[in-house]
């Protein structure tokens, strides 16, 4: 008889969570630990020591360089207007041989690039960042848009700078001379191979 109760017992456990099984399904539990969003803030930490590495005195090491995609239109990007106005919604830079006066903080980056030919500044949060790329080894993060980036602290405006490659640049990351004698200008490349369809 008492095998039979606790039988019973079981059965009647084994229904109740059964059921509970089949309500967990249908709802999802809600993630308070906000998960998803460490694992973002951990990975735009990534970003930051690679650029922390270019900015040190030893430059990018060997091949590396970065394709670092953001949005224009997040809080705290700037840089000039006609520029930003060119790009309404993405924007890709390269960091590779001509880049000058890169700044990685704690929230944000500045860097100088040349477009057209003449010296533009950015500075860009972290929490704008929505792709870096390393093709000399083929490193892909992307991001989703944050809530950071909604109140992400705007960033000083750049100061003017006067153009100057970075004095303690290795000599093998100067740009490589045309065969006219003048400064290569940076090429156009078009990004559409990386991105998700």
């Amino acid at each position: 008889m008492r095998f039979a109760i606790n039988f019973d017992g079981v059965l009647l456990l084994g229904i109740a969570w059964a059921l509970r099984l089949g309500m967990a399904k249908d709802e999802k539990p809600k993630d308070l630990m906000r998960y998803e969003a460490l694992q973002q803030d951990a990975l735009r930490g990534v970003v930051k020591a690679a650029l922390k590495r270019a900015a040190s005195p030893e430059g990018l090491p060997s091949d590396h360089h970065f394709y670092i995609s953001f949005r224009t239109d997040a809080p705290g990007v700037s840089g000039p207007k006609e520029l930003l106005a060119k790009y309404t919604d993405e924007m890709t830079i390269v960091l590779q041989n001509q880049f000058w006066d890169l700044a990685p903080g704690e929230t944000f980056f500045s860097v100088t690039l040349k477009f057209g030919g003449q010296p533009k500044s950015l500075a860009i949060p972290y929490a704008a960042v929505t792709r870096f790329y390393d093709p000399s080894v083929q490193y892909l993060l992307q991001f989703t848009p944050t809530e950071e980036a909604e109140s992400a602290p705007q960033p000083l405006a750049a100061p003017a700078t006067v153009l100057t490659p970075k004095a303690d640049r290795a000599p093998s990351k100067a740009p490589a001379p045309a065969p006219d004698g003048s400064p290569e200008e940076p090429k156009v490349v078009s990004l559409d191979q990386f991105r998700k369809k």
